[in-house]
């Protein structure tokens, strides 16, 4: 092989790599300012319709329910001084709860509650009965109600990841299949919960949005 035809060879390879690399390049970059898409199933646009003057998000990731009988307390500590200070209220002032495994029927319907016996297996009191709760003991009673929250703007949402948890566990304790569990649980969220792909991603997402951060 002459030495001129060596280096042209050495100079067609040099090119190509450097074609690739510039391709790749504007591959990476194209990927890295597209914008992430949720599938069908999750629906996150809510967040974007947040667009308070104040927002914060309470994780409520690890409430024991057993234990805190008045769990949603701080979001009403929230928005009361908003109110009575500032003279703010929604759609000024913008509150998520986010839940995950062990804050589970705080998001769960009376239905759901009596069917799985939640009550019971979360070890959750019903103040009426003095008994293990066969209804939402946190859903329309009070101001600290998740249903009074709500009609104050606050969003609830549910962890998926931590919903195919305790899908696990009903199941295994029902006998019932895991997919009918879960398409029950969905169905039986309490109205306007939103289910997101994980509690940690959506909090995520909630304070790129300008939430502010509070742990339950």
């Amino acid at each position: 092989m002459s030495a001129t035809h060596g280096r042209r060879s050495f100079m067609s390879v040099l090119a190509s790599i450097s074609g690739i690399l510039a391709l790749d390049g504007r591959w990476g970059r194209a990927s890295a300012q597209a914008p992430a898409r949720p599938t069908a199933e999750f629906d996150l646009t809510w967040l974007d319709q947040l667009t308070g003057q104040h927002k914060q998000a309470f994780d409520y990731g690890a409430v024991d329910l057993s234990v805190d009988t008045r769990p949603l307390r701080f979001v009403r500590n929230y928005l009361d001084p908003f109110r009575d200070v500032f003279g703010l209220e929604s759609p000024a002032i913008n509150t998520a709860v986010g839940i995950s495994r062990l804050g589970f029927p705080l998001n769960a319907s009376d239905a759901i509650w009596q069917k799985y016996t939640l009550g019971e297996r979360w070890k959750i009191m019903d103040p009426t009965t003095g008994r293990p709760a066969v209804r939402n003991v946190h859903l329309s009673e009070g101001d600290e109600s998740v249903t009074a929250l709500q009609a104050r703007g606050t969003v609830f949402w549910q962890c998926n990841v931590a919903l195919g948890g305790v899908v696990r566990q009903l199941s295994q304790a029902t006998g019932v299949p895991a997919p009918e569990v879960r398409a029950e649980l969905v169905a039986g969220l309490v109205p306007g919960v939103r289910l997101v792909p994980s509690h940690v991603l959506a909090l995520g997402l909630a304070q790129e949005k300008g939430f502010t951060y509070m742990k339950a």
